[in-house]
């Protein structure tokens, strides 16, 4: 009896410490886990590539072969300034309040009452409704001028840059906070 109890003894304490290296490795303090941080570099590489719904690479493509890449090209922004443009119409004004409810619900339970995964996630999803709302009106001004060609290029052009600056602005602020969050809890802070 005494083995099987010094057995069970020893299973119970390597599932402990197995749970202690996972619960290490997996921290939920956003700002100093390092999951967090490439969710970060992931969500801004990929927003910053999809311009429109439309892989950037198609773009450069199309702007230097012309002929059938353009059109489908054009073909395939039509469709997603079509798409985006309809949400916008139909669901536009309850996006609208359930983000501002979510990112509300996020700034006071991050900021004000110091939860740091709300803080993280607003920090990724504040930005993101920018890049959103920018989507929505470049999606029109394509479509209010009809645009192909070189001013369909231009647009595309400059919505990445925009999108790429707010996520430069994001990235930089997300890491001056996050750096502030991390010395806050260290032993030296």
């Amino acid at each position: 009896m005494g083995l099987v109890c010094e057995m069970e003894t020893t299973r119970r304490a390597a599932a402990l410490d197995l749970y202690q290296t996972l619960y290490e490795q997996i921290d939920m303090r956003s700002f100093s886990n390092l999951w967090f941080w490439i969710a970060l570099a992931v969500m801004w590489s990929s927003v910053s590539h999809w311009v429109l719904g439309v892989p950037y690479d198609l773009v450069l493509r199309a702007r230097r072969r012309g002929g059938a890449a353009q059109e489908d090209l054009e073909d395939i922004v039509r469709i997603n300034t079509n798409r985006l443009l309809h949400i916008g119409r139909e669901a536009g004004l309850w996006v609208l309040a359930i983000a501002c409810f979510v990112l509300t619900t996020l700034a006071v339970t991050g900021f004000v009452y110091g939860f740091e995964f709300a803080q993280a996630v607003f920090c990724l999803m504040f930005p993101g409704a920018l890049v959103g709302m920018m989507s929505l009106s470049t999606a029109r001004r394509i479509q209010d001028e009809g645009a192909s060609g070189d001013l369909l290029f231009k647009r595309l052009a400059r919505h990445r840059f925009y999108t790429q600056l707010i996520g430069m602005v994001a990235i930089f602020c997300t890491a001056m906070w996050g750096m502030y969050q991390n010395f806050q809890g260290s032993p030296l802070g």
